[in-house]
């Protein structure tokens, strides 16, 4: 009995290790049982039926949508261009989309397969161009980096133990839909998916090198950090130990260590 267990934990073992991919830029290996394929055809569908719901107002022809439009397509363009020229465009051939969203909430996401939204409630602490570009490099990276896919995988794996062996090549779309209604709570307005703090401090970091290949002055993610710190002054924000995100004087501090290399791929417009 003791051989058998042994056997069934090598190939528990060796199926999770095989499991695994790397995040561009950073290098971090992270789970992978689910396919970020099939999250991303959920995603699209689960994006549509955002938009289309009665309880969402999506803002067109507007001095603030089209600034959404152009800064999401620079980024994109960007990074598009950049995992072309070394040999990943197969991986990242997102089907991209942008929308303003009004709601007052400060809140910005990017499903799987580059679906954003932007809330309006965040342009006032955006304030400009380089401000929106800093928020959308971020929730960019997540879709780049397959947050949504990890944190499923993690999901999968603490719900089915040894079990989930394999689910990444199982194409169950169900099961890939089921997931995604957990991440992102669907279901009229969309939660913003609850990354982790190693994820969230990720994403800031692949967010900066993004905002600068499209020709944005990384330096201005720290000052927008800034204003959102300002704005939540005096709200009920919890204690950095109990939230999945950093703390802002923390990410703030982060941030401005990482700039010296996100100005590497820097080329002001």
């Amino acid at each position: 009995m003791k051989n058998l267990q042994k056997i069934i934990c090598s190939f528990i073992i060796v199926g999770l290790i095989s499991a695994c991919s790397t995040v561009p830029f950073t290098g971090r290996k992270q789970l992978s049982l689910i396919d970020d394929s099939g999250l991303r055809e959920q995603a699209s569908l689960a994006y549509k039926e955002f938009l289309n719901s009665a309880e969402t107002t999506v803002i067109t022809g507007t001095s603030d949508a089209n600034e959404v439009q152009r800064v999401g397509q620079r980024i994109s363009r960007a990074i598009t261009t950049y995992f072309n020229e070394n040999g990943m465009g197969d991986q990242y051939n997102f089907n991209w989309e942008f929308a303003l969203v009004k709601d007052e909430n400060i809140n910005a996401w990017c499903m799987p397969g580059g679906k954003v939204a932007i809330f309006t409630g965040i342009l006032p602490v955006t304030k400009n161009e380089a401000g929106l570009a800093a928020v959308m490099g971020h929730e960019i990276a997540h879709a780049i980096a397959k947050h949504s896919a990890e944190r499923a995988s993690q999901m999968v794996l603490a719900q089915g133990g040894g079990a989930v062996v394999g689910v990444a090549s199982s194409g169950q779309s169900q099961m890939t839909q089921a997931v995604l209604n957990q991440l992102y709570g669907i279901g009229g307005q969309l939660a913003l998916l609850n990354y982790s703090r190693k994820q969230e401090s990720e994403a800031d970091r692949m967010g900066l090198i993004f905002m600068a290949m499209a020709g944005y002055n990384p330096n201005e993610a720290a000052a927008f950090w800034t204003r959102m710190m300002d704005a939540k002054e005096g709200s009920a924000t919890p204690p950095e130990f109990l939230s999945s995100h950093p703390s802002d004087a923390r990410r703030i501090s982060n941030i401005q260590k990482l700039i010296p290399e996100a100005m590497k791929y820097y080329q002001a417009r």
